[in-house]
């Protein structure tokens, strides 16, 4: 396989063939994020995928997932999306599901007919990064979506019948608005309902215009023990009535959390109560 750059896969697709369908980010202003930074976006064309797919063919005699990279690639035309996927069933019988990143608006610029579509060719599950469900959050970090579309994107997928991982940001409000970020996101996941929802750990590094915020003294970034805080009052508002799988097992994460919402929402937080040992700031990691 060829890569350019970093490659991040979401951690349930660890064992995944990761083919690198695009390069960067279409979007690639959001605040607290640098992963796509030093990539200009493009389209890897088809022939390239084709190839890398049939190297894949060679070397591994068994792949139950294939995961597209880079930031977004359901942001492909449906027909190029459809002709891999296509390839990749015709390859790769024994291919289970293929999974992809995407943001709200390349859900929401997808006619329903063609996310049937993709579905029936083996797009199984589609990430989305939520971050956070509050509207002033969301514009301070430069989403560049609102809490409406991204209620309406998972509800598309839904209605598609493709699986939805949502992915939110403890801590992202900072010290300011970790109230209105912690009641908001566990109201967005309620409005939502997804498949899958996780909770990431802000992590700040150079080259991050958050981080810069952090620098001058405009955002001041939460306590291991106040991210609890805000953690706690964030699951305290989910009320979801189909099931979701809940996760705060990232890398980045001071506390491992895991349970299937809304039935095991006493035990998510009894887990946080009972706490007494949080990971150490220097094995946390992006």
């Amino acid at each position: 396989m060829r890569y350019e750059g970093q490659i991040y896969r979401p951690p349930s697709e660890a064992n995944s063939l990761i083919l690198q369908a695009t390069i960067g980010c279409t979007y690639n202003k959001c605040t607290f994020c640098q992963s796509f930074r030093e990539k200009k976006f493009r389209i890897r064309t088809t022939e390239e995928l084709f190839e890398d797919l049939s190297m894949a063919r060679r070397y591994y005699g068994h792949v139950r997932r294939i995961y597209l990279a880079d930031a977004n690639a359901l942001c492909m035309p449906s027909e190029q999306l459809l002709e891999i996927l296509s390839f990749i069933r015709k390859t790769f019988p024994e291919c289970e599901r293929v999974s992809t990143h995407a943001c709200a608006q390349d859900v929401l610029n997808k006619t329903p007919e063609e996310l049937t579509d993709l579905r029936e060719w083996g797009m199984g599950i589609i990430y989305v990064g939520g971050e956070s469900g509050n509207p002033e959050v969301l514009r301070l970090v430069n989403k560049g979506v609102t809490r409406e579309e991204l209620i309406e994107s998972v509800h598309k997928l839904r209605a598609a019948k493709i699986l939805s991982s949502l992915t939110f940001i403890s801590g992202l409000g900072g010290t300011r608005l970790w109230r209105e970020h912690a009641i908001d996101t566990g109201t967005i996941i309620s409005e939502m309902e997804p498949d899958y929802a996780s909770l990431l750990t802000l992590i700040l590094e150079p080259g991050m215009p958050l981080f810069d915020d952090l620098v001058n003294g405009t955002f001041e970034r939460l306590s291991p023990q106040q991210v609890l805080q805000e953690t706690r009052l964030l699951i305290e508002n989910i009320n979801v009535k189909r099931s979701c799988v809940f996760r705060s097992n990232h890398a980045s994460n001071y506390l491992s959390l895991r349970g299937t919402l809304p039935m095991d929402k006493e035990k998510v937080l009894n887990q946080l109560a009972s706490a007494k040992r949080l990971k150490p700031e220097e094995f946390r990691l992006l």
